[in-house]
């Protein structure tokens, strides 16, 4: 009796081993297979809608437009398309069912000044070949590990291209493709709800990506950093000199780092609490650090479900927005209609509630990840009380000399109860250094020692 029940206790365990495994293991050579033919080669479904309102991806945008200067995206190459149509407070409810509910809010809140003009969609997202080859050995190889919060075996492409889960879809988010090595210079603005538009931050940033540094691979470079960066920050007057440097890992269990540099102290600090829902000081406080960039940081707060994929009218191909200084952009409640391109994309939904026994001011979320580059399009964030109270945006936009669409920088952030709104990571002051590619640095760069002798300087 004793031996029947050890028995019928293994099996039960057995099976619920395979039923955790299976939620995040690699899928088969048959259907990873799919990423050649009805599938992009990043994953997204190739062929376009029934309507023929999402065309079918052709590779992507791949061409240099005339006039580009390296560094400079404010050439916009579709300059010459027209609005298909405007969506209005008074036609709001024909498009109800392809809007976010941030999106929606933003009408109800901003009846007579807010509205989006719907572009043709250009499905413009591309990488590289070698990103193409590593991306289809993932299907195969990646899987997550520790409850969601490790990646293993996937290495230079999307990880999870094919996903089974809301996390393996977070995890694509994260590890996004945006260069190899980068530059940038960019202002974040805070706006108050009578129309104080304020300075939070005025900074320049080296960023860098080892999980695609072209020569390695998943067996010679296991579990790199998926980003390294720095933000030195040179105005507001106040925090001139602050320096703020990030290590973005595969494994939260043994979590990512980051060091802070205050010019009082002169020393570089490890700083463990930036994290979460702490008030963000880039943004002078008004949105959370794990809200930055359509969302980062270990997802370990929360239970990830993936609700699947609908068409949604997202932000997208926002290099005209990049044409304009950051004040010609700012309206009084959100960024000013005319500078802003929205397109019809398919998006994958994925739903994160706070975990029993966790704590995080914003207790559900939902993601919009646009299928294509696998970027968090909108981001939106509920209360305690089921109130929908925050709302990200990001703006996309083509650079074809990489070739993607980075959808890891510029954006927008509302809190529908102050009415209070962030333009973050703003280009449009930047020059040529509005997003540069930039040569490979040692990695000893982004040691708290580099960083010390840097901000002393």
């Amino acid at each position: 009796m004793y031996n029947n029940k050890k028995t019928r206790f293994l099996t039960c365990v057995s099976l619920l081993t395979l039923c955790i495994g299976a939620a995040h293991a690699a899928v088969s050579p048959q259907q990873a297979a799919a990423l050649k033919d009805k599938l992009t080669p990043l994953g997204a479904e190739r062929a376009g809608n029934a309507d023929g309102s999402i065309p079918a991806w052709n590779g992507g945008f791949t061409q240099v437009p005339a006039g580009y200067q390296p560094g400079q995206r404010n050439v916009d190459p579709f300059a010459a398309d027209k609005p298909l149509f405007t969506i209005t407070a008074a036609n709001l409810e024909q498009y109800k069912d392809k809007l976010a509910e941030g999106v929606i809010q933003l009408f109800k809140e901003n009846p007579d000044t807010f509205h989006i003009d719907v572009y043709p969609t250009r499905r413009t997202a591309a990488a590289p070949q070698w990103i193409y080859d590593n991306t289809l050995k993932n299907a195969t190889n990646a899987t997550l590990e520790n409850d969601g919060l490790t990646v293993k075996g996937a290495y230079g492409g999307v990880p999870f291209p094919i996903p089974q889960s809301g996390l393996e879809v977070h995890w694509n988010h994260m590890t996004l493709w945006r260069g190899e090595s980068t530059h940038t210079k960019y202002k974040v603005w805070t706006t108050t709800a009578d129309g104080k538009q304020v300075l939070a931050t005025a900074a320049e940033d080296e960023g860098q990506y080892p999980y695609y540094y072209k020569e390695g691979s998943a067996e010679t470079t296991p579990n790199p950093n998926y980003m390294l960066a720095i933000q030195a920050t040179y105005a507001p007057a106040f925090r001139a000199g602050e320096a703020l440097m990030v290590h973005n890992v595969l494994d939260h269990v043994k979590g990512r780092t980051l060091w802070q540099y205050l010019a009082g102290q002169r020393r570089v600090r490890r700083a463990p609490s930036i994290n979460f829902d702490t008030p963000n000081v880039v943004a002078s406080g008004v949105n959370f650090v794990d809200e930055t960039f359509g969302g980062g940081g270990s997802p370990e707060r929360y239970d990830w479900k993936l609700l699947g994929k609908r068409e949604m009218i997202i932000p997208y191909n926002n290099n005209k927005l990049l044409a304009h200084g950051d004040q010609e952009v700012m309206g009084q409640r959100h960024a000013k209609p005319e500078m802003m391109r929205w397109e019809l994309h398919r998006v994958w939904e994925v739903e994160a509630t706070l975990k029993p026994g966790k704590r995080h001011a914003v207790p559900k979320r939902k993601y919009y990840y646009d299928e294509d580059n696998w970027g968090t399009a909108i981001l939106d964030g509920w209360d305690a009380e089921g109130t929908l109270w925050r709302t990200s945006l990001t703006t996309p936009f083509a650079a074809p000399d990489i070739p993607a669409t980075v959808n890891y920088c510029t954006g927008f952030f509302h809190d529908h109860r102050t009415k209070a709104w962030v333009y973050n990571c703003a280009l449009g002051d930047a020059g040529k250094d509005q997003y540069a590619m930039a040569e490979r640095r040692r990695e000893s760069y982004f040691s708290p020692e580099s960083l010390t002798n840097q901000s002393a300087r």
